[in-house]
């Protein structure tokens, strides 16, 4: 994705309405997923997402596959009495020809422990595609890499 410096003057108005819809749909997105909210989380997405992260050893494709895979690790956290939460940030987003909107911001995921200490688990740069429906936005693709792995 490109790194744009500035914005039109004429398209001012436009570029922050649709900025703070995305600040909003990532707010809600992340809310849901540290709820453990899978399914709702996993509706984010298309039908027919891809979500690249390095943990996984292929991409995930589909809402269905999202849900099962954060049922997963929502319920591996349960288990060990760990709370995740995301502050995802520094949104760089541009509207592209095709009518997508590109989005390449910075996470970083918060672990804490109940009734301990909190910590930082990973920072992480997510490069999405996000397509207008009805109703807001979805990602169609999430590409996730983490600075601390080559």
């Amino acid at each position: 994705m490109t790194i744009h410096t500035a914005v039109q003057p004429q398209a001012t108005g436009v570029f922050a309405t649709l900025y703070a819809q995305v600040q909003q749909f990532y707010a809600h997105q992340m809310q849901l997923l540290d709820l453990g909210e899978c399914e709702r989380w996993a509706a984010t997405f298309t039908e027919d997402a891809t979500f690249d992260v390095p943990t996984l050893p292929e991409p995930v494709v589909g809402r269905a596959a999202l849900a099962t895979a954060t049922s997963r690790t929502a319920a591996q956290l349960a288990a060990n009495g760990t709370r995740h939460r995301h502050f995802v940030g520094m949104f760089d987003v541009a509207e592209q020809p095709d009518g997508t909107v590109g989005v390449r911001s910075y996470a970083i995921v918060y672990a804490s422990q109940i009734g301990g200490e909190s910590q930082v688990h990973r920072v992480c740069v997510c490069d999405d595609v996000l397509v207008r429906v009805s109703g807001g936005l979805q990602v169609a693709t999430r590409r996730v890499t983490r600075d601390d792995l080559a």
